[in-house]
C-alpha cells in the first residue's frame, strides 16, 4: 500500500502531516511530493522538504493521493496539470482520493465529485453539488473533510478505508483520539 500526498506552497501543515504521521503509524507507505521543488513552505512558515519531486513520480506505483488545504496551498495544487491528470486516472481506476479544507473545491471543477456527497472547509459549501455538513465526508472511493480539526479523523477514515476497520480502531485507540 502506497499514498501520495501532494504539497504545494501555502500547504496546511495539519492536515498534511497529521495524515502522513497517522498513515506511516499504520504501516502504510507515504511519500510526500512536492508539486514545484524539494522544499515547500506552509501557511504558517514550517518548512517541509518531500520525499519526491512530482516530476519523479509514477502514478501506478500509487494506491491512493490525499490533498491537504491550506491557503493557497490548494491553490497551487489545483494549478498542476501533472496533478490534475492524475487525479481524473485515479478516479477512472477507482483509486482512493481524499482532500481536505479547501482542496475537496478541485475535485469539484475537475468534474470527480459530480453525483458524489462531499464536505468541504465551512462557508465554501456552495462550490459543491452535494455538500455534507460533517467532518469527513466518504462517497465510494473519495473521501473528504472540512479542515485542521478534523484532520485526524480523516486520516484515520483512510485507514480504514486502506486497510480495514479494526486496523483504523486499534490505532484510534493507540492515538488516543
Amino acid at each position: 500500500m502506497k499514498v501520495m500526498v501532494p504539497l504545494a506552497e501555502g500547504f496546511e501543515e495539519v492536515e498534511a502531516l497529521t495524515v502522513v504521521d497517522v498513515l506511516r503509524r499504520a504501516d502504510i507507505q507515504v511519500d510526500t511530493v512536492g508539486v514545484i521543488g524539494s522544499v515547500i513552505n506552509s501557511a504558517h512558515g514550517v518548512r517541509v522538504m518531500v520525499d519526491k519531486r512530482l516530476s519523479e513520480v509514477l502514478q501506478s506505483d500509487y494506491d491512493a493521493i490525499i490533498l491537504p488545504g491550506g491557503n493557497p496551498g490548494y491553490i497551487n495544487l489545483s494549478r498542476s496539470g501533472q496533478l490534475i491528470e492524475m487525479l481524473k486516472k485515479f478516479n477512472s481506476q477507482n483509486k482512493l482520493i481524499g482532500a481536505i479544507c479547501g482542496a475537496p473545491s478541485i475535485l469539484a471543477k475537475e468534474g470527480l465529485l459530480d453525483n458524489k456527497r462531499a464536505t468541504i472547509f465551512p462557508g465554501n459549501e456552495k462550490l459543491l453539488a452535494y455538500p455534507r455538513d460533517k467532518p469527513v465526508v466518504i462517497d465510494g472511493n473519495i473521501i473528504t473533510s472540512q479542515g485542521p480539526g478534523t484532520a485526524m479523523e480523516f486520516a484515520l477514515r483512510i485507514v480504514e478505508k486502506l486497510l480495514g476497520l479494526d486496523k483504523a480502531q486499534k490505532l484510534k485507540q493507540e492515538l488516543v483520539a
